[in-house]
């Protein structure tokens, strides 16, 4: 299978390249058409329009992947939340990450044999994780596989991927059913009353950050004396 596409591995996280297999291709099928050009002078296999178009379903793709874009929290935040999941979960815990990526990669780099953790995320991208990956629509909150047990993880971590009430509490849902107690919760600072109504969660002092600034103040959220501070 060819890929089109592929994610650069640089900050700009959303920034799709062309594939060394298709650049290649394309220099390829370029060589080819200039050694034979076309004598009836149709323009559709002109070098200029085949470029054109294959920019065209370039974006095309750019687009259907934006539609997944993450908006990922910054270093810093990212080691601060997996140190506290860490710390949270305890020796050999569990650690549930609902559709926070950035958290799951870094506790990825940290966890060693201190935890074991699963990604709970609709980006199927991160599939390449493999058992570690579960797909996850926030819109069916149960929607899980049989072996995900109730009660099952030590810590969940979430940020809903919408600023709404209907998602906050379908999320909540999802939460509820997966830890056994300590809730971690990132979102915006206009649903803190929804957010302790739900999960019974206060603010922490710390300010989480993005690689993107946010339209909206953005707040972390804790049912237990983390690691993180309190709000006063």
């Amino acid at each position: 299978m060819v890929t089109i596409c592929e994610m650069s591995d640089s900050d700009d996280d959303d920034v799709l390249q062309l594939s060394s297999h298709t650049l290649a291709a394309l220099q390829e099928f370029y060589a080819e058409q200039k050694q034979h050009p076309d004598p009836s002078g149709d323009d559709k296999y002109n070098i200029g329009v085949i470029e054109e178009n294959w920019v065209c379903e370039c974006v095309r793709i750019s687009q259907e992947v934006l539609q997944l874009s993450q908006f990922w929290y910054s270093q810093e935040t990212a080691l601060r939340l997996a140190k506290e999941a860490i710390a949270a979960a305890g020796e050999g815990g569990r650690v549930a990450c609902v559709s926070t990526p950035s958290v799951y990669q870094k506790l990825r780099e940290l966890r060693g044999e201190l935890v074991s953790v699963c990604l709970f995320e609709f980006d199927r991208r991160f599939a390449v994780y493999g058992e570690d990956f579960i797909f996850y629509d926030y819109s069916h909150p149960l929607d899980l596989p049989g072996d995900v047990a109730a009660h099952s993880f030590d810590v969940v971590i979430a940020d809903p991927p919408y600023l709404s009430a209907d998602c906050l509490q379908k999320t909540a849902e999802t939460v509820r059913y997966l830890t056994r107690g300590k809730i971690l919760l990132c979102t915006g600072a206009v649903m803190e009353e929804e957010a302790a109504r739900l999960l019974g969660v206060t603010p922490c002092s710390f300010l989480p950050t993005h690689r993107r600034v946010l339209a909206n103040e953005f707040r972390c959220y804790a049912n237990y004396d983390s690691g993180l501070g309190h709000d006063v």
